[in-house]
């Protein structure tokens, strides 16, 4: 092997960024001279592991700026803890047929059942097949839609928030809206309407959105968009957190009798 080609060859590839291949020709054309491989071979072979490195760390990308809080996969989820999930259901939103059609997904139920936590792994889905996607909670959102109205930069506010191919609003309902604060929620739902993909989670019933957005008008208008393409999941069943407190409490109790029986 000429060194001196073959060190032009490793400075080339850092110049186009083929940072992968760089890491990994010396120990692969070594193995690949004794299988006495051909030329091509070690060309595809070296281009194929160059894409998936790429697409892989574009994936990460993605998921890095879509801002979740933590990171939760579908796989984690306990779904026989929550029967009320129809699991060929979550399957199917697995696949991001709704995010390709521009419907919404709402997931319903009491605190702790897991709203956020399906909410996110979808979301994790979205980016990684590198759809743009974007978490934030309602009272955040709110906030950043105020702020924005406050300064005169609303339409551009919104239209930054209209980008995202999936959107995921946590926690509809936790914190009290004022009007204006409705209205703004609005404007962005009606923006985005039938263009891009929405994730909601809500601890209230459709039938208190009337109460959430201070305005039964307003809320019916807000149903109106979010519904009419829409999977809704309702999540009937004991809080996750609640069931690792009872586990801890019952393991502390556990160990006490058993050091007192000694």
């Amino acid at each position: 092997m000429d060194r001196l080609a073959y060190e032009r060859v490793k400075e080339n590839l850092q110049a186009l960024d083929l940072t992968n291949t760089y890491n990994i020709i010396d120990n692969y054309l070594e193995r690949a001279l004794k299988e006495d491989q051909n030329v091509v071979e070690i060309l595809d072979y070296l281009l194929m592991e160059e894409v998936k490195f790429k697409d892989k760390r574009a994936a990460d990308i993605q998921v890095s700026v879509a801002a979740f809080p933590y990171k939760k996969t579908l796989e984690e989820f306990d779904l026989d803890f929550q029967p009320s999930i129809d699991k060929k259901l979550i399957d199917e939103l697995a696949t991001l047929r709704f995010v390709n059609n521009a419907e919404n997904v709402v997931f319903l139920g009491p605190p702790g059942v897991g709203k956020t936590h399906l909410a996110i792994a979808l979301g994790i889905i979205a980016a990684r097949h590198r759809y743009i996607t974007y978490y934030i909670s309602c009272q955040d959102l709110i906030t950043q839609l105020n702020k924005a109205h406050f300064e005169n930069k609303l339409a551009s506010k919104i239209k930054h928030f209209s980008k995202y191919k999936l959107l995921i609003i946590d926690e509809i309902g936790y914190l009290p809206m004022d009007i204006q604060g409705a209205n703004l929620f609005f404007q962005l739902i009606a923006r985005r309407y039938e263009k891009c993909a929405t994730i909601f989670t809500s601890n209230k019933s459709f039938s208190q959105w009337g109460e959430v957005f201070c305005d039964n008008t307003i809320a019916a208008a807000i149903l109106d968009r979010v519904l009419h393409h829409a999977t809704v999941v309702n999540i009937k069943g004991d809080s996750y957190r609640l069931k690792d407190r009872k586990e801890f409490l019952n393991n502390k109790k556990d160990v006490i009798n058993t050091l007192l029986s000694k």
